[in-house]
């Protein structure tokens, strides 16, 4: 029997995001590179020129810093649409000032 699965993800593409987030898309942008790499570490695989089911090897398995710009990209549209979704959701995303952050806001 085939399985007939239809995605249907929420729409966002009309919600715009405030400029002042564009910092925190980078932040979540790496850490859903973070995520997905220690899951698959834990899985068994490791770093490999090429991508291999059998030797268990994935050359996405660099720091983010190290990925293609379009690797970066993808998980960049990764975050953005969370946020975007959080937002159309009617949720506000706010910084909270608290004392210890570095005086340029830096996480």
């Amino acid at each position: 029997m085939k399985m007939m699965y239809k995605p249907s993800p929420v729409p966002v593409e009309e919600i715009q995001l405030p400029e002042e987030l564009n910092q925190l898309v980078e932040v979540m942008a790496k850490n859903v590179h973070e995520v997905w790499a220690a899951a698959r570490m834990t899985e068994g695989w490791t770093y490999g020129v090429q991508r291999s089911e059998e030797a268990r090897t994935h050359p996405g398995l660099v720091p983010y810093e190290k990925l293609s710009e379009s690797e970066k990209e993808y998980d960049r549209r990764t975050a953005v649409t969370t946020l975007k979704l959080i937002r159309k959701m009617g949720f506000e995303i706010k910084r909270e000032v608290t004392l210890g952050k570095n005086s340029s806001g830096e996480f």
